[in-house]
């Protein structure tokens, strides 16, 4: 077994020979930086996400079991699985299940309310306006400008073809 000792930033910092410097920084860094094994990432990502699809399809049968149509009970299952994703990033939960899971939390709905609560709960010390106002749709932002963006596109699209009677 390789009995190699361990770099420390001190001795990165102490090294005056550039290329011995540079070989203990780089074996500082691949000490430093965390393995992860692929395999259960992606079984971790592939139970959760299934996990936050099954919670939205139980509120959606709950919904339809109390009387709702279809269109109302995916509005209030959208409602209920933004609220709990949105309470969870609160309380600094959610996060922690996105480490654990990585994409498996990226179900768009819960993905896209934690990407908004995020920047609100991080920036809330900088003020309402400077702090929340400015930093909200941080993350957010981009996806509902090109997603805004490219319905237009292809509502013209879509106009031009009707026009010409392909649609």
């Amino acid at each position: 077994m390789e009995n190699k000792k361990k770099v420390t930033a001190a001795d990165v910092v102490k090294e005056q020979d550039k290329t011995k410097k540079a070989e203990k920084y780089n074996q500082y860094v691949k000490d430093k930086t965390p393995t992860h094994n692929k395999i259960i990432n992606l079984i971790n990502a592939f139970w959760v996400g299934g996990a936050i699809c099954v919670i939205g399809q139980a509120f959606n049968n709950y919904y339809t079991h109390l009387g709702c149509n279809k269109d109302q009970a995916s509005g209030y299952t959208a409602l209920s699985l933004i609220f709990l994703s949105v309470l969870f990033t609160g309380l600094n939960l959610y996060p922690k299940l996105a480490k654990f899971a990585g994409a498996g939390t990226v179900v768009p709905i819960t993905g896209f309310a934690n990407s908004v609560a995020a920047p609100a709960v991080e920036f809330k010390k900088e003020g309402q306006v400077f702090g929340i106002g400015c930093k909200i749709f941080t993350i957010a932002g981009p996806v509902i400008l090109y997603g805004v963006f490219s319905s237009w596109v292809l509502g013209i699209i879509y106009y031009i073809l009707m026009k010409m009677g392909v649609v």
